[in-house]
């Protein structure tokens, strides 16, 4: 199973948290509110329109969110931050 790839500018982030406080799925998020979310507390919203705040990261082979899979998926290389 391939692990997968994460654009420069998304990365996966947690949550839909199960009763033992691990997430169900990541959420694919701009880089740089990662950061900001984490410290600051607010909200960051994933590729799929889920807003939360970034509270973990993922570990490979952590499940990720299927709509954010398949945005993600039909994005052009490199972020397209052109």
């Amino acid at each position: 199973m391939s692990q997968t790839a994460v654009l420069p500018d998304v990365t996966p982030e947690a949550t839909d948290r199960t009763n033992d406080d691990d997430p169900k799925v990541f959420h694919y998020v701009r880089k740089d509110k990662v950061v900001e979310s984490a410290v600051m507390g607010n909200m960051v919203v994933a590729l799929c329109g889920e807003t939360f705040p970034v509270t973990r990261s993922p570990k490979p082979g952590s499940p990720v969110c299927p709509a954010c899979k398949e945005i993600f998926n039909k994005m052009p290389p490199g972020g397209g931050d052109e």
